[in-house]
């Protein structure tokens, strides 16, 4: 007790410290005149700012009205008075995420579970070589060409999906958790085609305890956002281990719960790595035999690791948080998407006809879709481009200005002194919002009807205004899967996933909507639950035999 009076003691002379510095530097920041949200009236928001309005998993109406009231650079009220910047401006944009993406540094909200555990889990690389070197070795097992290897396991997964639900509505439609098939079939396509591993043989209707610590882990940790805020010094004083023990003194059961699911994600990635390591030294022959026939994103990796000059090779702790990265992103984010897109078909039934139509045309008398093929259908991207452009699973992600910059815009705003404002100084140490969802749904690029879900829009010429604003995302105009340096390595191992689960389902079943009222909470990531009180992600539907 003593260690945590004298935690608490430390914490608030650095918060005083800290205070007085910020509103010095507040009062003549740059950022001032860049519109934005009221300032604080009252203690309770002059200490959280907009942060608990903007971070939220009820955040969908306070975004939705600085989308309507502001430009596309925001000033946002952060902890204590200090401004941050929330942006979707295309030339912002990529200033951020591509040219100056070394000094708009990264900070995730998973660099936080290393205080939760005694291990090391989601180490990041930080600099332009850190991550140019561990680029240099992830890109091949990434490319298309390895990608062509994952569709018979794939297959195979979705295969056993699609026996195990038929054997669920071989007596008529029910109603189950979509939700829970799709991230159980995520972490196995994860599992097996990531890291040549299995968790789930989806023989059976039953809840998967890694897969159901790994989905409740947003849920969870959400809310303690605001909280870790509070504990500089126990995020980045002594050892993991160290700053377990000051956690663990902490009556909360929340984070107690946090700290089991990174615990049981920790044990099974070292787990796997070990197995892995072991098989390597064994030989060629022996990674044939395993799951995934060595073909696996692991594997791979591993042998390309041995293979590496002296200054690029990973160690095992960073390896260790690649396999987390994977196992939480992959699966969270994939499993997220696939009920969304499901959700929309079961809203949109002319949708989903005419898609599994054009599945069926495909297929023909063949087994399965090859890669090529399955990939260049035009109805089924056009379908899972739109529900990811209105639907991104990660709405937002943050980052820091690690030296003063200037960051330019496409359009000119009208700055709070009544000027227009065409670029501004971004201070040292500013937090820097980049608004995916928001970049996705801007009117002013997308027209008028950015927020309706029309697939159709992807099977008719871009408007000028997408073609024209240069958005800096990896895939389709879209800031889903961010861009540069930094976007989404596994994208096209996602969009595969999608496309053979969709591809397999749709020929087989029906999917309508249940009798239940589903709510998308905002959150980093999206994630469904039974009303806006639910406290388990989760999401009911009804699903039917075709010609049932």
């Amino acid at each position: 007790m003593a260690l945590l009076q004298a935690v608490v003691f430390a914490g608030l002379a650095w918060l005083a410290l800290k205070l007085v510095r910020r509103i010095i530097a507040n009062q003549s920041s740059p950022l001032n005149n860049i519109p934005g949200p009221q300032r604080a009236s009252t203690l309770k928001s002059f200490v959280f700012g907009d942060l608990p309005l903007f971070f939220g998993r009820y955040a969908w109406p306070f975004h939705q009205e600085i989308w309507r009231k502001y430009d596309a650079v925001v000033r946002i009220n952060g902890f204590f008075g200090k401004s941050m910047l929330y942006v979707y401006d295309p030339k912002a944009l990529h200033h951020i995420v591509v040219k100056d993406q070394y000094i708009y540094e990264e900070t995730s909200v998973f660099l936080k579970f290393s205080a939760l555990q005694s291990g090391c889990v989601w180490r990041r690389p930080v600099g332009e070589l850190g991550h140019k070197q561990q680029r240099k070795i992830l890109n091949p097992v990434f490319h298309t060409n390895h990608m062509r290897h994952m569709v018979p396991t794939f297959y195979r997964i979705t295969h056993q999906l699609r026996n195990a639900l038929a054997n669920q509505v071989k007596d008529g439609q029910k109603e189950t958790d979509i939700l829970n098939w799709m991230t159980r079939t995520a972490l196995e396509l994860v599992g097996q085609g990531g890291l040549g591993h299995s968790f789930d043989k989806l023989d059976r209707d039953e809840l998967n305890p890694f897969a159901e610590n790994v989905k409740d882990l947003i849920p969870t940790f959400a809310p303690l956002f605001l909280f870790m805020q509070f504990l500089p010094l126990v995020l980045r004083a002594g050892t993991a281990g160290f700053r377990r023990k000051i956690l663990e003194l902490i009556p909360s059961k929340r984070i107690r719960r946090c700290m089991e699911i990174v615990d049981d994600m920790d044990r099974v990635s070292r787990s796997i790595l070990a197995q892995k390591k072991a098989l390597l030294a064994q030989g060629d022959a022996a990674m044939e035999h395993q799951v995934g026939e060595g073909k696996d994103i692991m594997s791979v990796l591993l042998k390309a690791n041995l293979q590496a000059i002296k200054e690029d090779k990973m160690g095992d702790e960073e390896l260790l948080g690649h396999m987390s990265s994977l196992i939480f992103a992959a699966m969270e984010t994939t499993s997220g998407a696939l009920a969304r897109i499901l959700q929309q078909l079961s809203e949109h039934q002319g949708v989903q006809d005419k898609l599994r139509e054009e599945i069926k045309q495909a297929r023909g008398d063949k087994e399965q879709i090859e890669y090529d093929e399955l990939m260049a259908l035009p109805y089924l991207e056009a379908v899972c481009r739109e529900t990811l452009r209105l639907y991104s699973p990660a709405t937002q992600m943050t980052r820091v200005a690690t030296k003063d910059i200037v960051l330019p815009f496409s359009t000119p705003i009208r700055g709070t002194d009544g000027t227009m404002v065409s670029e501004i100084a971004v201070p040292k140490g500013t937090g820097i919002c980049v608004g995916i969802l928001a970049s996705n749904v801007n009117k002013a690029i997308w027209g008028p009807d950015a927020d309706q879900w029309r697939p159709d829009r992807w099977l008719e010429p871009l408007p000028e205004s997408v073609t024209e604003a240069r958005i800096p995302g990896v895939y389709s105009n879209l800031m889903t899967f961010l861009g540069g340096g930094r976007a989404c390595i596994g994208f096209k191992f996602s969009q595969l996933e999608m496309k053979i689960v969709l591809s397999v389902l749709l020929e087989t079943f029906r999917f309508t909507p249940a009798d239940k009222d589903v709510y998308w909470n905002f959150s980093g990531v999206q994630f469904p639950t039974i009303g806006k009180d639910g406290r388990r992600a989760k999401m009911p539907m009804r699903v039917e035999l075709v010609g049932k």
